[in-house]
């Protein structure tokens, strides 16, 4: 893929101008004083028994995490399309189980890919702003050919320092992209990557002003860190929309209900635009997983083949 040139000035009207205003507000979640007390403290004593180094090496060494591919077939994908690559990191949860260098061989796992594009669905940090300093000599190290995105996910939002947390992933070379889009123009094509605030916590929701950049002909990939919002954002020219926020459950046990907020799936289709849901790398509570690996989500865009007789 070619590095995206800047985009002319005569363009058709934006596609947003005419979207219907969506509101894809999700109810906020909380936890009585109890549970937050009770979950603080299981937290507390699995980090004091080598919580984190356990993790790290259980499930982020290499070769532990798991590397998902994903191909999402579209019939009129651009030529200049065929075949971008997106690596998809989501639920760091920095903390207690998850700190500088553990996410080493993920990130460069991912150099190793050579992708297109790096896009991080959020939940960057557990319970303070400041926990995002841990990410950064790692992230750092991503590298790809039209960039590294990212948008936040509800416990980003933590004593409202969400705007320090994007400055300073900005300045290790990650775009946050706050209810906005970035087009990027990969030969004749355009990738329209438009990124949402998170549907939980965030003050406000736009995504009438976050595709307003949007044109005919665009292929569009949402970023939106609730995988709730993506039925109420498909529709022809979104090929697809990359969540986290359910960790696929963390710790999936027969006949027990899943952790966490409701899992739709990992890949799910919504008409023309296809859900893919990230089980993310970090943990909440406690440093386990069971039935849910962390996982690496790599999705290839690829034009799909038409029927026999008639050329691609």
């Amino acid at each position: 893929m070619s590095a995206p040139t800047p985009s002319a000035s005569s363009r058709p009207a934006p596609l947003g101008a005419a979207v219907a205003a969506l509101d894809l507000r999700q109810v906020r979640r909380r936890k009585s004083r109890l549970e937050l007390a009770l979950y603080r403290g299981i937290e507390r004593g699995c980090a004091l028994f080598g919580g984190r180094r356990w993790y790290r090496w259980r499930h982020l060494a290499a070769g532990r995490f798991l590397e998902r591919h994903e191909t999402i077939e579209l019939p009129d994908l651009p030529a200049a399309l065929d075949g971008l690559v997106v690596a998809q990191l989501s639920d760091l949860h920095a903390g207690a189980f998850l700190g500088e260098g553990d996410l080493a061989h993920v990130v460069a796992r991912v150099r190793e890919l050579d992708v297109d594009l790096v896009a991080l669905t959020g939940d960057y940090i557990t319970h303070a702003g400041s926990d995002a300093d841990a990410l950064l000599s790692d992230l750092a190290g991503l590298r790809a050919r039209l960039g590294c995105f990212a948008v936040f996910g509800n416990h980003d939002y933590r004593g409202r320092l969400e705007a320090g947390i994007a400055q300073r992933f900005g300045e290790v070379g990650i775009r946050v992209l706050r209810d906005e889009c970035a087009r990027l123009e990969v030969g004749d094509a355009t990738l329209a990557l438009t990124g949402l605030e998170d549907l939980e916590e965030a003050k406000r929701i736009d995504v009438e002003r976050a595709r307003a950049a949007l044109r005919p002909g665009d292929v569009e990939v949402v970023l939106c860190h609730n995988p709730a919002g993506a039925p109420g954002l498909a529709r022809a020219g979104c090929a697809l929309v990359l969540s986290g926020h359910t960790h696929g459950g963390q710790i999936v046990v027969p006949f027990l209900p899943r952790l966490g907020p409701h899992h739709p799936g990992d890949r799910v289709q919504h008409g023309p635009t296809t859900l893919v849901v990230s089980r993310g790398l970090g943990v909440l509570g406690v440093p386990l997983r069971i039935g849910a690996p962390a996982e690496l989500v790599v999705v290839t865009l690829r034009r799909a083949a038409v029927e026999a007789g008639h050329e691609r």
